[in-house]
């Protein structure tokens, strides 16, 4: 083991000759994010630190992936989107703690797995979409509203099941209780203009086409379609909402990442997660992406900075996983994804 490690050290010397002297190593990482979302970001770490990164993309199964390779893994990190996939990897034990100052100055605490298992990189807003001809601007403003009997028939989502609404029903239930969260999504359900379907660029497009007036979305799916050429007029049809944003604040979502239990590169992984939370790697990746800065001494910058200010609601999004379980068996009690 020695000599091989001695051999890929010397491997790496000669390849990150241009860097500085300090720099040698690599870290693997294996990430439902796909690469090229990354690059940038990692590239910047490269320069900085001249450590290699290794990326292994995947849409599903990582977490499988890790139990199957167990302690013999090569991956270090995980980098993962949504609250519900990175507490998977918590819940099978596959992530290792990590006590760690930078990280726990940079990321808030409800944006940080209690034991450090994890830690947030970027936030994204479950947003409220209207259409800018049939909704008045302060018509609807938060989450609540949505079960309001004067919305029946001009709603449009997304699967009740899919993991973005279940965290957002996971903070109704931490918020209200299980009994008024219920209520509230038999009554979200009462005013769906069509069957749940699609994804949250498809609302969009049905407020655009006049399937609906309402709907609800992920922050960065709206950023993305008016950087795009063909979908931008779509876009540009509908109006953003934060909601409850003189209240509580609007529920989030994350992205993150976490220490794997077999990091065999475990003081380069941990150099990686103090980098994704400076300054600088947290400009990077959120305007790359769309996204708010976790790190909340950084500011949104280029389209999203547009949209205004965010007032996220603070509540701990470990809570939010607590109550994921509960949120799947409510969506089934109301049948929501069947009309």
């Amino acid at each position: 083991m020695k000599m091989k490690l001695a051999a890929a050290v010397a491997a790496c010397a000669v390849t990150l000759a241009p860097l500085p002297a300090a720099a040698s190593g690599e870290v693997n990482i294996y990430s439902y994010r796909q690469e090229f979302l990354l690059k940038p970001l990692l590239d910047a770490f490269t320069k900085d630190t001249g450590i290699e990164t290794n990326v292994v993309f995947a849409k599903n199964g990582l977490a499988e992936r890790l139990e199957r390779e167990g302690r013999n893994s090569p991956a270090d990190v995980v980098m993962t989107v949504d609250i519900s996939r990175i507490s998977e990897l918590v819940d099978r034990d596959l992530t290792a703690a990590v006590d760690n100052e930078t990280l726990e100055a940079n990321i808030p605490e409800n944006l940080r797995h209690p034991e450090g298992k994890w830690f947030a990189l970027t936030t994204r807003g479950r947003m409220i979409f209207t259409s800018l001809d049939r909704v008045e601007e302060g018509e609807i403003t938060t989450y609540e509203e949505l079960a309001d009997p004067k919305w029946e028939g001009r709603i449009c989502t997304r699967s009740g099941k899919h993991p973005y609404n279940i965290a957002l029903i996971s903070s109704m239930i931490a918020h209200h209780g299980a009994e008024q969260a219920e209520e509230w999504l038999e009554g979200v359900k009462n005013n769906l203009a069509r069957k749940p379907q699609g994804g949250d660029r498809d609302q969009i497009r049905a407020v655009a086409e006049g399937v609906c007036d309402v709907a609800i979305g992920n922050s960065y799916y709206y950023g993305v379609m008016l950087q795009d050429e063909e979908q931008r007029p779509i876009a540009e049809q509908v109006r953003i909402v934060f909601p409850n944003a003189e209240g509580r604040g609007t529920h989030i979502n994350i992205s993150g990442i976490a220490l794997t239990q077999s990091a065999p590169n475990r003081d380069n992984a941990i150099k990686l997660m103090e980098y994704l939370s400076s300054d600088e790697a947290q400009q990077i990746y959120a305007e790359a992406n769309n996204e708010f800065p976790a790190n909340p001494d950084v500011s949104p910058t280029g389209i999203v900075a547009e949209w205004g200010e965010l007032n996220a609601d603070t509540l701990s999004l470990q809570t939010i996983a607590e109550n994921a379980n509960e949120a799947v068996r409510m969506v089934d009690r109301v049948d929501y994804d069947n009309l």
